[in-house]
């Protein structure tokens, strides 16, 4: 698929791997719906894109969580372009805390962002995707292969989110329609700062080493390379490769390295 003039929705737009999506998209040549709940900050971005790309975009402040806001998205779109060609469900929250210690609601949270904002979405623009042939990309995570410690509904939402895109593209094999599932390993961005602690507040700073992580810019360039191909899944480390593989045969080991891994964090939760 080439992006020229090709009419991208990105939600989660206004930070992070969301507005690295909408850079890169934009240097391709793709006119894009970018949606998030900081709507003054997604208008700056759309504006700034504009000029530098010469290319249309519109910012739609959105909520995920909340159905109709979704249903907006889509329908502003088609106002706007007439069509969809791609659908990249980004928008995302973490979490950390272990289970015994969290409150149900910040699951809750995480689940509504993670996984039914990529259903609400997908539901509405599928009708139009299908009629261009074009692409659905979840942004989904390591941890929706492998539970990682102290994020319970993170890693649960990234499973459900693969399970859904995994049945979508079945349902799908002789429509023409193309379904992505793209999962970074641990990225720059602000995810970690405003996940989510035991009581729902946000954490506030990373625990973890950032600047030994794959860059959002990074992410992004793989995953509009993964949307030209028509790529079908995207695990992007080779640390998320060998966790994949290895917890086909010896889960256990990987159980260990996992917590391992995570109990380096600073002020790790692990006892």
């Amino acid at each position: 698929m080439n992006l020229g003039n090709k009419i991208v929705i990105i939600t989660g737009a206004s930070s992070g791997i969301g507005k690295s999506l909408a850079l890169e998209f934009a240097k391709r040549g793709a006119n894009l719906v970018l949606a998030a709940r900081q709507y003054v900050t997604l208008c700056e971005l759309t504006q700034s894109l504009e000029q530098q790309y010469q290319i249309k975009a519109v910012a739609v402040q959105c909520d995920v969580t909340v159905q109709e806001d979704c249903e907006h998205l889509i329908q502003q779109t088609l106002i706007t372009f007439g069509k969809i060609d791609v659908l990249i469900n980004n928008a995302g929250i973490s979490m950390r805390a272990l289970f015994t210690d969290a409150d149900i609601d910040v699951l809750k949270k995480v689940i509504d962002v993670n996984f039914w904002g990529t259903v609400y979405c997908t539901k509405y623009a599928l009708p139009e995707i299908l009629k261009t042939k074009g692409s659905i990309v979840g942004v989904s995570s390591i941890a929706g292969y492998k539970g990682l410690p102290g994020r319970t509904g993170y890693s649960s939402s990234k499973f459900a989110m693969n399970g859904f895109l995994d049945t979508l593209r079945v349902e799908n094999l002789k429509t023409g329609i193309h379904v992505l599932t793209a999962c970074p390993g641990f990225t720059t961005s602000n995810i970690r700062k405003a996940s989510l602690a035991a009581d729902g507040s946000q954490q506030g700073e990373s625990t973890m080493h950032e600047e030994k992580m794959m860059s959002s810019e990074k992410v992004a360039e793989i995953i509009a390379n993964g949307v030209e191909k028509r790529s079908r899944t995207l695990i992007m480390t080779f640390q998320g490769k060998l966790m994949v593989f290895l917890n086909k045969f010896v889960p256990g080991l990987v159980d260990k390295m996992v917590y391992n891994t995570i109990a380096k964090e600073k002020n790790s939760l692990l006892r």
